[in-house]
């Protein structure tokens, strides 16, 4: 089914992306995050996608300056390592005509290599926005970089003509024919 599974959350729907970002940082069984949710400060600025019925994943992004930015991306560990975060991320971010950014710990296998193996990129300080220095700053401010090494990664903007990319694990998770929820 593709990226046909992913669709735009309801409000309705919040309390269970909630359990599933929890549950998702879980997997983080030795750091401490800070309290709450980035559904929390998320405003009509900002696009969030569900996977499934009851949602097992969704993906968080918005316009941060001149970018496009995701703000978190959670699959339910019980769905995890089926594809659901890539048709998550490829569904938000294939047809981004913008750079694409994001944060994430350095150090934890299923977060800068999963990204980086997905098209991003390490994104040196001297090309950040004045909107993606802030938005580092207060990551830094909750503490975050004291969990592990954090970096920023980039994807290049998609031109028009290059169309959808497809990953290499794209192949093993049966990208084309992919069943949310199964």
């Amino acid at each position: 089914m593709g990226t046909a599974g992913v669709r735009t959350a309801l409000p309705v729907e919040f309390a269970r992306l909630r359990e599933v970002e929890l549950a998702s940082d879980m997997m983080f069984a030795d750091m401490v995050f800070p309290p709450g949710s980035v559904l929390d400060g998320i405003d009509a600025t900002h696009t969030v996608l569900a996977a499934g019925s009851p949602p097992i994943g969704f993906i968080v992004i918005g316009s941060l300056g001149p970018d496009l930015h995701v703000h978190q991306l959670s699959v339910d560990p019980a769905h995890g390592r089926r594809g659901v975060g890539s048709v998550l991320l490829e569904a938000a971010v294939a047809e981004a005509v913008v750079p694409v950014t994001l944060t994430t710990f350095a150090h934890v296998p299923w977060n800068e290599p999963w990204y980086l193996a997905r098209g991003f990129e390490r994104f040196d300080s001297g090309g950040w926005s004045p909107e993606l220095r802030e938005l580092v700053a207060g990551e830094r401010a909750a503490g975050l970089d004291d969990l592990g090494p954090r970096v920023v990664l980039r994807r290049p903007a998609q031109s028009v003509d290059q169309g959808v990319r497809r990953y290499p694990d794209d192949r093993r998770a049966g990208f084309a024919t992919f069943a949310l929820g199964a």
